[in-house]
């Protein structure tokens, strides 16, 4: 998938994706993740989700990574801040207390730009990507953040009747890409109330991936 899909995207506001408010399944299963306060928690593919804001008002601190300027401009606008912008290698480092966000192509970021983060929370970024890039992107998350504990959510539906994205996200699949790294324990399966995008049943599954040696 091309970046200028994304580009295009937001700059036609087509963001069915976006949700107003803060997602209900971590809002529910983000203790899962066992953090301690002040924690700082990566969000892959951000966009300009609310998400961002609830764990921030949680006492946390956030970096994200998101490929376009506009949602990065809309993100910081809504939660009320105004940014320092820098550059960061082959990205713009956006930044303000306590949130920075890396905007650019999200393989273009190293973990020497990113620091040390505690905790992973996939929401969009996984079910973003078609096939081809699905390996990459894991094992780039789990090199940048050294192994730190993921809290995923994951479409489940007949990947035929939707070509996506979101994409499909089955627990073979997530196992193929993160099971020889991870313990897998699935939180939370719940029906895609009508459907969808109204075309297809599907359910929302929530994951918790972490180092199986630690408790």
């Amino acid at each position: 998938m091309e970046e200028n899909f994304w580009h295009e995207r937001w700059a036609k506001n087509e963001i069915g994706f976006h949700e107003g408010e803060a997602n209900a399944l971590l809002v529910a299963h983000f203790k899962a993740l066992s953090l301690a306060q002040e924690a700082r928690i990566f969000v892959p593919l951000c966009g300009k989700t609310r998400d961002i804001a609830w764990l921030l008002s949680q006492g946390h601190k956030v970096a994200g990574a998101e490929l376009s300027e506009t949602a990065v401009e809309q993100l910081f606008e809504e939660l009320g801040l105004v940014p320092t912008i820098g550059p960061a290698g082959k990205m713009l480092r956006v930044s303000a207390e306590n949130v920075v966000v890396y905007q650019g192509n999200i393989f273009d970021l190293t973990a020497e730009m990113l620091g040390p983060v505690d905790a992973v929370y996939d929401r969009a970024a996984l079910v973003a990507l078609p096939d081809d890039l699905r390996s990459r992107y894991a094992a780039h998350v789990r090199n940048i953040t050294g192994g730190a504990r993921q809290l995923v959510i994951c479409f489940e539906y007949e990947q035929s009747v939707q070509p996506g994205p979101p994409f499909s996200i089955s627990a073979a699949e997530l196992s193929r890409l993160h099971g020889g790294h991870y313990a897998m324990t699935e939180l939370s399966r719940v029906a895609v109330k009508g459907g969808l995008k109204g075309l297809c049943p599907a359910d929302e599954a929530v994951w918790l991936l972490k180092d199986p040696k630690q408790p």
